[in-house]
Protein backbone atom coordinates (compact mmCIF):
# COMPACT_ATOMS: atom_id res chain seq x y z
CA UNK A 1 0.00 0.00 0.00
CA UNK A 2 1.35 3.43 -0.96
CA UNK A 3 1.41 5.64 2.15
CA UNK A 4 1.91 8.86 0.17
CA UNK A 5 -1.05 8.04 -2.05
CA UNK A 6 -3.24 7.51 0.99
CA UNK A 7 -2.20 10.75 2.68
CA UNK A 8 -2.50 12.78 -0.53
CA UNK A 9 -6.04 11.52 -0.93
CA UNK A 10 -6.93 11.88 2.73
CA UNK A 11 -9.25 14.80 2.06
CA UNK A 12 -11.25 12.58 -0.28
CA UNK A 13 -11.78 9.85 2.30
CA UNK A 14 -15.39 9.14 3.01
CA UNK A 15 -16.76 10.16 -0.38
CA UNK A 16 -18.75 7.49 -2.15
CA UNK A 17 -18.11 6.26 -5.69
CA UNK A 18 -20.21 7.02 -8.70
CA UNK A 19 -21.49 3.48 -9.24
CA UNK A 20 -24.82 2.53 -7.67
CA UNK A 21 -24.40 0.65 -4.40
CA UNK A 22 -25.90 -2.58 -5.76
CA UNK A 23 -23.52 -2.65 -8.71
CA UNK A 24 -20.55 -1.87 -6.47
CA UNK A 25 -21.52 -4.60 -4.02
CA UNK A 26 -21.81 -7.14 -6.84
CA UNK A 27 -18.46 -6.09 -8.27
CA UNK A 28 -16.83 -6.39 -4.85
CA UNK A 29 -18.34 -9.85 -4.36
CA UNK A 30 -16.85 -10.94 -7.67
CA UNK A 31 -13.44 -9.56 -6.66
CA UNK A 32 -13.66 -11.44 -3.36
CA UNK A 33 -14.49 -14.65 -5.22
CA UNK A 34 -11.55 -14.17 -7.58
CA UNK A 35 -9.23 -13.44 -4.67
CA UNK A 36 -10.26 -16.65 -2.94
CA UNK A 37 -9.52 -18.45 -6.21
CA UNK A 38 -5.95 -17.16 -6.04
CA UNK A 39 -6.19 -13.97 -8.09
CA UNK A 40 -4.08 -11.54 -6.07
CA UNK A 41 -4.64 -8.75 -8.57
CA UNK A 42 -8.32 -8.90 -7.66
CA UNK A 43 -7.48 -8.20 -4.03
CA UNK A 44 -5.18 -5.39 -5.10
CA UNK A 45 -8.19 -3.87 -6.86
CA UNK A 46 -10.18 -4.02 -3.61
CA UNK A 47 -7.30 -2.42 -1.72
CA UNK A 48 -7.03 0.39 -4.25
CA UNK A 49 -10.78 0.97 -4.09
CA UNK A 50 -10.99 1.27 -0.31
CA UNK A 51 -7.55 2.17 1.06
CA UNK A 52 -8.33 5.90 1.27
CA UNK A 53 -11.67 5.28 3.00
CA UNK A 54 -10.10 2.84 5.47
CA UNK A 55 -7.36 5.34 6.23
CA UNK A 56 -9.95 8.09 6.65
CA UNK A 57 -11.96 6.06 9.18
CA UNK A 58 -8.86 5.05 11.15
CA UNK A 59 -7.57 8.62 11.14
CA UNK A 60 -10.95 9.94 12.22
CA UNK A 61 -10.99 7.63 15.26
CA UNK A 62 -7.41 8.13 16.46
CA UNK A 63 -6.33 11.33 14.63
CA UNK A 64 -2.70 10.31 14.22
CA UNK A 65 -1.44 9.98 10.66
CA UNK A 66 1.33 7.45 11.27
CA UNK A 67 -0.85 5.22 13.42
CA UNK A 68 -3.72 5.47 10.93
CA UNK A 69 -1.42 4.39 8.09
CA UNK A 70 -0.25 1.41 10.15
CA UNK A 71 -3.83 0.48 11.00
CA UNK A 72 -4.92 0.79 7.36
CA UNK A 73 -2.21 -1.62 6.26
CA UNK A 74 -3.01 -4.01 9.11
CA UNK A 75 -6.71 -3.89 8.21
CA UNK A 76 -6.08 -5.18 4.69
CA UNK A 77 -3.68 -7.85 5.95
CA UNK A 78 -6.27 -9.02 8.47
CA UNK A 79 -9.09 -8.81 5.92
CA UNK A 80 -7.10 -10.94 3.48
CA UNK A 81 -6.48 -13.59 6.14
CA UNK A 82 -10.14 -13.58 7.18
CA UNK A 83 -11.60 -13.33 3.68
CA UNK A 84 -13.04 -16.84 3.75
CA UNK A 85 -15.12 -15.81 6.77
CA UNK A 86 -16.83 -13.11 4.68
CA UNK A 87 -20.27 -14.55 3.96
CA UNK A 88 -21.72 -11.71 1.93
CA UNK A 89 -24.55 -11.05 4.40
CA UNK A 90 -23.36 -7.43 4.32
CA UNK A 91 -21.44 -5.56 1.63
CA UNK A 92 -17.67 -5.98 1.50
CA UNK A 93 -17.01 -2.34 2.43
CA UNK A 94 -19.31 -2.62 5.47
CA UNK A 95 -17.43 -5.72 6.55
CA UNK A 96 -14.13 -3.90 5.96
CA UNK A 97 -15.31 -0.84 7.90
CA UNK A 98 -16.22 -3.07 10.84
CA UNK A 99 -12.66 -4.42 10.93
CA UNK A 100 -11.25 -0.89 10.62
CA UNK A 101 -13.36 0.61 13.40
CA UNK A 102 -12.66 -2.28 15.76
CA UNK A 103 -8.91 -2.09 15.15
CA UNK A 104 -8.88 1.70 15.50
CA UNK A 105 -10.89 1.65 18.73
CA UNK A 106 -8.69 -1.11 20.15
CA UNK A 107 -5.64 0.93 19.26
CA UNK A 108 -7.07 4.06 20.90
CA UNK A 109 -7.92 2.14 24.06
CA UNK A 110 -4.42 0.68 24.30
CA UNK A 111 -2.66 3.93 23.62
CA UNK A 112 -4.70 6.17 25.94
CA UNK A 113 -2.58 9.23 25.45
CA UNK A 114 -3.03 12.83 24.43
CA UNK A 115 -2.67 13.15 20.68
CA UNK A 116 -1.88 16.24 18.67
CA UNK A 117 -4.68 17.72 16.60
CA UNK A 118 -3.90 18.99 13.13
CA UNK A 119 -6.02 20.91 10.66
CA UNK A 120 -7.98 18.70 8.27
CA UNK A 121 -10.50 19.87 5.62
CA UNK A 122 -12.62 16.76 6.16
CA UNK A 123 -13.90 18.10 9.47
CA UNK A 124 -16.30 20.45 7.74
CA UNK A 125 -19.65 19.08 6.59
CA UNK A 126 -19.17 20.54 3.13
CA UNK A 127 -15.46 20.85 2.42
CA UNK A 128 -14.69 22.64 -0.87
CA UNK A 129 -12.36 21.09 -3.46
CA UNK A 130 -8.67 21.33 -2.61
CA UNK A 131 -8.01 23.93 -5.28
CA UNK A 132 -10.89 26.09 -4.11
CA UNK A 133 -9.69 25.89 -0.51
CA UNK A 134 -6.20 26.91 -1.52
CA UNK A 135 -7.57 29.84 -3.50
CA UNK A 136 -9.73 30.95 -0.59
CA UNK A 137 -6.72 30.94 1.70
CA UNK A 138 -4.78 33.09 -0.72
CA UNK A 139 -7.68 35.47 -1.24
CA UNK A 140 -8.66 35.87 2.42
CA UNK A 141 -6.00 34.86 4.98
CA UNK A 142 -8.23 35.91 7.90
CA UNK A 143 -11.06 33.61 6.80
CA UNK A 144 -8.54 30.80 6.27
CA UNK A 145 -7.26 31.29 9.82
CA UNK A 146 -10.79 31.23 11.23
CA UNK A 147 -11.55 28.10 9.24
CA UNK A 148 -8.45 26.36 10.56
CA UNK A 149 -9.28 27.36 14.12
CA UNK A 150 -12.85 26.10 13.77
CA UNK A 151 -11.75 22.75 12.36
CA UNK A 152 -9.17 22.27 15.09
CA UNK A 153 -11.81 23.09 17.71
CA UNK A 154 -14.27 20.61 16.19
CA UNK A 155 -11.72 17.80 16.06
CA UNK A 156 -10.61 18.49 19.62
CA UNK A 157 -14.24 18.14 20.68
CA UNK A 158 -14.69 14.91 18.70
CA UNK A 159 -11.53 13.44 20.21
CA UNK A 160 -12.96 13.99 23.70
CA UNK A 161 -15.99 11.78 22.98
CA UNK A 162 -16.00 8.16 24.22
CA UNK A 163 -14.59 5.83 21.55
CA UNK A 164 -17.96 4.33 20.56
CA UNK A 165 -19.65 7.74 20.22
CA UNK A 166 -16.63 9.11 18.38
CA UNK A 167 -16.68 6.25 15.87
CA UNK A 168 -20.43 6.62 15.36
CA UNK A 169 -20.20 10.37 14.77
CA UNK A 170 -17.32 9.90 12.33
CA UNK A 171 -19.09 7.17 10.37
CA UNK A 172 -22.25 9.27 10.12
CA UNK A 173 -21.01 12.84 9.75
CA UNK A 174 -17.73 12.29 7.92
CA UNK A 175 -18.14 8.92 6.18
CA UNK A 176 -21.86 9.55 5.49
CA UNK A 177 -22.93 5.97 6.23
CA UNK A 178 -26.59 5.20 6.85
CA UNK A 179 -27.84 4.16 10.30
CA UNK A 180 -28.18 0.58 9.08
CA UNK A 181 -24.63 0.56 7.70
CA UNK A 182 -23.22 2.00 10.93
CA UNK A 183 -25.12 -0.60 12.96
CA UNK A 184 -23.60 -3.34 10.79
CA UNK A 185 -20.10 -1.86 11.07
CA UNK A 186 -20.24 -1.45 14.84
CA UNK A 187 -22.19 -4.62 15.51
CA UNK A 188 -25.04 -2.92 17.35
CA UNK A 189 -28.69 -2.05 16.79
CA UNK A 190 -29.93 0.96 14.84
CA UNK A 191 -31.41 2.23 18.10
CA UNK A 192 -27.96 2.15 19.68
CA UNK A 193 -26.56 4.06 16.70
CA UNK A 194 -29.25 6.71 17.08
CA UNK A 195 -28.61 6.95 20.83
CA UNK A 196 -24.85 7.32 20.38
CA UNK A 197 -25.38 9.98 17.72
CA UNK A 198 -27.85 11.85 19.90
CA UNK A 199 -25.58 11.97 22.92
CA UNK A 200 -22.46 12.48 20.83
CA UNK A 201 -23.97 15.48 19.04
CA UNK A 202 -25.31 16.83 22.33
CA UNK A 203 -21.83 16.67 23.87
CA UNK A 204 -20.33 18.32 20.81
CA UNK A 205 -22.84 21.18 20.98
CA UNK A 206 -21.99 21.66 24.66
CA UNK A 207 -18.24 21.60 24.01
CA UNK A 208 -18.53 23.99 21.07
CA UNK A 209 -21.11 26.33 22.57
CA UNK A 210 -18.53 28.72 24.02
CA UNK A 211 -16.61 28.91 20.78
CA UNK A 212 -19.74 29.42 18.67
CA UNK A 213 -21.11 32.04 21.04
CA UNK A 214 -17.84 33.93 20.86
CA UNK A 215 -17.96 33.73 17.10
CA UNK A 216 -21.44 35.26 17.03
CA UNK A 217 -20.18 38.34 18.81
CA UNK A 218 -17.50 39.07 16.24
Amino acid sequence: MNAEKIEDAGAEAGKGGTAPEGRRTAADAELVRRTLDGDHEAYRTLVNAYQNKVYGVAYGVIHNREDALDIAQDVFIKAFKKLRSFRGSSSFYTWLYRITVNMAIDHARKKRQTVSVEYDDRLLDEAPPEGATRGAKQANPLEALKREELNETIMNAIMELPEEQRATVILREIEDLSYAQIASVLGCSIGTVMSRLHYGRKKLRTKLSGYLAAGDTT
